[in-house]
């Protein structure tokens, strides 16, 4: 579970899903501290599949391309 271990941790994780993920500065502050928790570790574990199926797709055009050869 994601906590934060120092005070620019906390600054540089709200800034990340302000930016990337399009949450709220507002919608942040308001989440109860466990509420926040859940929606970071849901949102690693999309970014894990995201990236696992990104590899996958390139090891796949990978493959497909040493059997044009």
């Amino acid at each position: 579970m994601f906590g934060y271990d120092d005070i620019m941790n906390y600054y540089k994780t709200h800034f990340a899903l302000i930016q990337h993920h399009k949450y709220s500065l507002v919608e942040l502050e308001n989440m109860i501290p466990w509420e926040k928790y859940v929606y970071l570790d849901l949102l690693a574990d999309l970014i894990k599949r995201q990236e696992q199926d990104r590899r996958d797709r390139e090891a796949a055009a990978r493959a497909a391309s040493k059997k044009r050869r």
